[in-house]
């Protein structure tokens, strides 16, 4: 584990939370045993770890390449999934449950946008990866109670009156996650949201002129 985290430090450059080493210490322990007795978990959120979290699945695969070396035990790409959200959940500073929850829910929100403002991603470009980004750390925030909550009044209303396709979609988006997980997003959090959907849906408005 020790030789993971210090790969993990590496690739990612975050300072990570110190508890990752008691959860993936026991999670890698259970793997080893549930694959000893031939028991498979399916891990459903394998996709969108793969997806949205690909620099976290990378260790993850590292993971598994260096416990086949060390106890010459293969485990399945679904465990690299699951080492991958131990790794968000230290990175985040939330509780794994908590950081099981992020990847479906990143999936639903960028859903949302697609279906709203009836766009595709282009997922190579800069101003998706800004979204992306701005989302995974909306839901830390959303998570460990942190939101954004002073806002400039005037630059929210301005926000909203310039971008209303834009602004509905960040409402539809608050609605999500109020139901979700009972949180209200402030002015502050929707004025932000706001600029990265325009940003996106701008820049493939200007690809289609």
């Amino acid at each position: 584990v020790d030789d993971i985290i210090l790969y993990a430090k590496e690739r990612i450059r975050v300072k990570l939370n110190s508890n990752v080493y008691v959860t993936l210490t026991d999670h890698i322990s259970f793997a080893l045993e549930r694959q000893k007795a031939n028991i498979a978990f399916e891990n459903p959120l394998l996709w969108e770890i793969q997806r949205y979290y690909p620099t976290e699945y990378e260790v993850g695969s590292y993971a598994c390449d260096l416990i086949l070396k060390r106890f010459g035990i293969p485990l399945p790409k679904d465990e690299a999934g699951f080492i991958a959200l131990h790794i968000v959940n230290s990175e985040y500073r939330t509780s794994i449950r908590e950081a099981v929850k992020f990847p479906s829910e990143i999936r639903t929100i960028l859903e949302l946008i697609k279906q709203n403002l009836q766009i595709e991603f282009d997922e190579t470009s800069l101003d998706y990866e800004r979204l992306l980004t701005h989302v995974k750390f909306l839901l830390q925030r959303l998570y460990r109670k942190e939101l954004l909550q002073e806002e400039d009044v005037l630059i929210g209303e301005t926000v909203k009156k310039q971008y209303p396709r834009a602004y509905a979609c960040s409402e539809k988006i608050a609605s999500y996650l109020n139901e979700a997980t009972g949180v209200s997003l402030p002015g502050a959090e929707m004025t932000y949201m706001t600029i990265h959907i325009r940003r996106v849906l701008n820049s493939k408005e200007n690809k289609n002129v």
